[in-house]
């Protein structure tokens, strides 16, 4: 992460605690929720990793190629269920941007995470830009309650629907900031 080691460290903190309220939610009796959530924890740990703070942690070589096998398999896995329902696409777009992002760090041969800015192709940097935008923006819409009641009285903290969104909308904000940073 390019800047202060200190937003590094803070935007580190906010993904493994996306991706451990996640493997949180795997616990729960839904089981398509429990398919989300893993998902979602790979997401939040892979982002946490690469959000390590290039001035204090300088990962080897492999590490990012490893990270584009990792999430590639994630975006495939995320296309193949995306044939049952749309829901799962935004899957497929965090997988990829993941993928993006390694596949540049590693062309760029940079040992940190996120460098020194223009290291992405620029159209395809503002096209996920936007898309992540868009995405924190409607989901944070989502999270205004519309009425009080008991909606979540009774449910464990893996079955919590406002926990999970808010959950993806730290997650898209985090996704906005690294590639802000790209």
């Amino acid at each position: 992460m390019h800047g202060p080691a200190s937003s590094g460290w803070l935007l580190v903190a906010l993904c493994a605690a996306a991706g451990a309220y996640c493997l949180l939610r795997m616990r729960s009796h839904v089981v398509e929720q429990r398919r989300a959530a893993g998902g979602e924890a790979l997401m939040g740990f892979g982002m946490a990793v690469m959000a390590v703070p290039a001035a204090v942690v300088t990962p080897p070589g492999w590490t990012w190629p490893a990270l584009a096998v990792v999430f590639g398999t994630a975006g495939l896995h995320a296309l193949w269920t995306a044939r049952s329902g749309a829901r799962h696409l935004h899957h497929l777009m965090g997988a990829g941007a993941m993928v993006y992002m390694a596949v540049t760090m590693a062309a760029t041969g940079r040992g940190g995470a996120h460098g020194h800015g223009g290291a992405g192709i620029p159209l395809l940097t503002g096209a996920l830009l936007l898309y992540f935008t868009a995405y924190v923006l409607a989901t944070g819409v989502r999270l205004v309650p519309v009425a009080s009641g008991s909606a979540g009285a009774g449910a464990g903290w893996g079955d919590r629907p406002e926990l999970a969104r808010a959950c993806r909308l730290s997650m898209g904000i985090a996704m906005v900031a690294m590639l802000l940073t790209l």
